[in-house]
């Protein structure tokens, strides 16, 4: 009985998927978009002011501001790998996705663990 609530239950969700995704992929592959052309611009800006000649305090410092020591990418990367691990708990829940909040909180929880994480992780290679 169990196992036949879970199926349909897996079928019901896969049919509303199947309706989103197309938005979903479209609205990642233009913030991924957006977000190479950013870093492109940006990164030739910086190339004309170094090739620009000698650097005044203003510049060294707007370079310094652009550098990024990639705890940026280490923080995102580890949202989203900890937001696609509470979405994959998510079909395993015994509990209708339509009229439940638990998943929003599964969800929360999985997120608030990666903000966690980071910031144990950016602390401990800081000290």
């Amino acid at each position: 009985m169990f196992l036949t609530t879970v199926i349909t239950q897996k079928c019901k969700n896969m049919e509303k998927l199947e309706l989103i995704l197309p938005y979903i992929m479209t609205t990642v592959i233009l913030i991924l978009i957006t977000v190479i052309i950013f870093r492109l611009f940006n990164y030739i800006l910086q190339r004309r002011i170094l090739d620009a000649g000698p650097l005044d305090e203003h510049a060294v410092k707007f370079l310094a501001a652009g550098a990024s020591t990639g705890m940026e990418n280490l923080k995102w990367g580890m949202l989203l790998l900890f937001g696609g691990a509470g979405l994959l708990i998510l079909p395993y829940l015994p509990v209708e996705m339509d009229k439940s909040p638990i998943p929003y909180g599964v969800e929360a929880i999985a997120l608030s663990l990666g903000f966690i994480s980071y910031y144990l992780v950016s602390r401990k290679i800081k000290n």
